[in-house]
């Protein structure tokens, strides 16, 4: 799994940086060795994120221990979209507090600042971690599929749109319409434009795939202009 995890983050980032390259020629001119540092940390958060997805692979493949489940009919099919977003939703809730905790000082210092050394951030960037942050992420998913009941195939959906989202974030420029962006959905919704703020003013914009958490909590600051 962690091998599994290390070829997605190449593949995907990968193909984004080269979307950018070939969109916005010059948009990561001068940013060789922050690249490189950030592939670097995130080979080192495959490891990280690979061990316990390798656990849950073989308790559920092996034992049966999860609530991973692969015929469609063993829970009713209006579940299959509700499922989709209780991980989302969950998910978001996680990483919204725990960023929030990151943003502390002490916490910041040994740990988030990897994170925010990306400046501006790239493709490269979304798993450039810290390990300590890195296992902060790494739990989630995992532990969901122990409590939420989900099909194989919308958990496959939930880690693409988890790694899709996470890339795009951080692309430095905004790959969605800016219809989309600044429609009544992409109020709620966290883009490029969202995220690109909170790596200019750091105590803002929170969220991983939503805009709930900062908009309840008074953390949302509007959109920058990747």
């Amino acid at each position: 799994m962690i091998a599994i995890v290390a070829v997605r983050y190449l593949a995907t980032s990968g193909l984004f940086a080269w979307i950018t390259g070939t969109v916005r020629p010059g948009q990561y001119k001068g940013l060789d060795g922050q690249i490189r540092r950030e592939i670097a940390w995130s080979l080192l958060s495959a490891v990280i994120y690979g061990a316990p997805a390798g656990v849950v692979a073989w308790g559920w493949q092996q034992h049966g221990w999860t609530l991973i489940y692969t015929n469609a009919r063993d829970w009713p099919l209006w579940w299959m979209p509700l499922s989709l977003f209780v991980y989302l939703f969950l998910h978001d809730t996680w990483f919204y507090w725990t960023h929030r905790w990151m943003h502390r000082p002490g916490p910041f210092k040994l740990a988030h600042a990897v994170h925010h050394a990306s400046r501006p951030p790239t493709a490269w960037a979304a798993m450039s971690f810290h390990p300590i942050e890195a296992l902060t992420g790494a739990v989630v998913i995992p532990a969901l599929v122990f409590v939420v009941p989900i099909h194989v195939g919308v958990l496959a959906l939930v880690l693409t749109i988890m790694t899709v989202m996470g890339i795009t974030n951080h692309m430095g420029w905004e790959l969605f319409p800016r219809a989309l962006v600044r429609s009544r959905l992409g109020h709620w919704l966290i883009t490029a434009s969202h995220h690109n703020r909170h790596h200019e003013s750091y105590r803002c914009n929170y969220g991983l795939y939503f805009r709930f958490w900062d908009h309840w909590c008074g953390t949302d600051r509007g959109l920058s202009s990747p």
